[in-house]
């Protein structure tokens, strides 16, 4: 079913390349017409007689399974219109798609076919609430299957469900997500900006996938267009549950949220505090302003804008940078990271804990939101966070071995994971940042932290440990 759907996603990028008479429709048709053969072929053949009843061992199958073809599959555009030359080049731009990473191995993506772009924009719109929530939302007969897939789809953290029949809870998840998105694009063009390029910068800023039309970043766009962005960036970081009550006027649902006033709070210090410390070496303080709230609604929203930075980047700036690359956005948002959710049950924990040690007969429970946090959900955060910080070591090794240097690597490996990609980390690294020079063993590293991260890591673990294949 993801594969017809691959198929048809192809449809409007090949409207565009025929529009524009940029070559790129008949590689955009071929790929479309080898997904559909492919896709029917086998819903015809293996899945006349299947079973729509799942258990968790066939979730966590089918979640890993997807992430990895349909990627993989998106890859056949690039190769056949010959914008991409090997296909580790192709697979790393449409896993980093997908992800709604944003690291690229195009070096100027203006000089691409205009199709090209919009699949681009597509794949990380697609991949910003999750391949798995499309068959959830469509597949009507999956019953109790849909709680599995969504569960294995979202393994790391917990998920508040808009409407007690999950199928319908996804299928409001979407269309908040597309009309924010139609939103965005109306605004952009409002502001002056060309209708592609309006439609790309939308799906890549609500996916938070942070893919860009132009080589130079967004310094070309004007200071409206970087003022919507920042808006739209800094709300794809909130939870969508949070964002279909926005939509429904449920406001008061945003004052009770725990979460979500961290995170207005968290964003409020990190670009007031940049503002001060760009100011404070000279910078101009209006440039000071606009370009500290762009770049931390691109970074704490993991979607990864840049544009041209103040001529003095204060170290206090890398610090916040980094330290937000890590924390990342709010649970049950397209964006990236740690999860702000996670950060506080582990803060209220050990908080508990601490005080257990002067006090050992009091009882303590974790709440967030007046609710009760299962020691279930505690035990596997503190297992989450254990595996995302090998995951940055382990990268962070195998790219010292390919060439890069300590600190760059612990950035790149910490970027990706996080889906980021190519936001700032250090003054070192940013807009001029070569993901084509790698070689092929750090791209598919890269692509595994960026696969890991996506899939919160512990769908992806599963397939692979010994005891998920033991007969029950």
């Amino acid at each position: 079913m993801l594969l017809l759907v691959m198929a048809l996603a192809m449809a409007l990028p090949m409207v565009v390349s025929l529009h524009y008479g940029d070559g790129a429709q008949y590689a955009l048709g071929f790929s479309a017409l080898m997904l559909l053969a492919i896709g029917l072929l086998l819903r015809n053949i293996v899945g006349r007689n299947a079973s729509y009843g799942l258990r968790e061992r066939e979730s966590f199958w089918i979640t890993a399974v997807a992430w990895l073809v349909v990627p993989l599959a998106g890859a056949l555009p690039y190769l056949f219109t010959g914008v991409l030359g090997t296909f580790t080049d192709a697979a790393f731009e449409s896993v980093s798609g997908f992800t709604t990473t944003g690291s690229s191995v195009i070096a100027n993506p203006a000089v691409i076919p205009q199709g090209m772009l919009m699949w681009r924009s597509i794949t990380q719109w697609i991949g910003g609430l999750g391949l798995i929530l499309f068959v959830v939302a469509f597949l009507k007969r999956l019953n109790q299957g849909s709680l599995q897939l969504y569960a294995a789809e979202f393994s790391g953290t917990q998920q508040r469900k808009l409407h007690p029949h999950i199928a319908k809870s996804v299928s409001r998840m979407w269309r908040i997500y597309t009309l924010i998105t139609l939103i965005l694009i109306a605004l952009l063009i409002l502001a002056g900006n060309g209708v592609l390029d309006s439609f790309c910068l939308a799906l890549s800023t609500v996916s938070t996938g942070g893919f860009m039309t132009t080589q130079f970043g967004m310094s070309g766009y004007s200071d409206l267009t970087l003022s919507i962005l920042t808006v739209f960036m800094f709300l794809s970081g909130v939870n969508v549950a949070l964002l279909y009550n926005l939509f429904t006027f449920r406001w008061r649902q945003l004052r009770l949220n725990h979460e979500f006033a961290l995170y207005v709070g968290i964003f409020l210090f990190a670009a007031l505090s940049c503002t001060v410390a760009f100011g404070m070496v000279g910078n101009p303080w209006l440039e000071s302003v606009q370009y500290s709230f762009f770049h931390i609604a691109s970074t704490v929203s993991t979607c990864g804008f840049y544009t041209n930075p103040p001529d003095v980047w204060p170290f206090w700036v890398s610090v916040v940078t980094f330290l937000l690359i890590l924390t990342g956005a709010s649970a049950g948002s397209t964006g990236g990271g740690l999860k702000l959710r996670r950060l506080m049950t582990l803060s209220i924990y050990l908080r508990n804990y601490l005080t257990r040690m002067v006090h050992p007969n009091v009882v303590f429970t974790v709440k967030i939101d007046h609710k009760v946090v299962p020691g279930e959900y505690v035990n596997k955060i503190f297992g989450f966070v254990f595996l995302y910080i090998c995951f940055i070591i382990g990268g962070a090794f195998v790219l010292t071995f390919c060439g890069s240097s300590i600190a760059d690597a612990f950035c790149l490996a910490a970027a990706n994971i996080s889906n980021l990609g190519p936001s700032p980390l250090i003054n070192s690294l940013g807009a001029s940042l070569d993901y084509a020079a790698l070689p092929d063993l750090a791209k598919w590293t890269l692509m595994v932290l960026m696969l890991a991260g996506r899939l919160e890591i512990f769908a992806l673990l599963a397939i692979v440990s010994p005891a998920y294949w033991k007969r029950r």
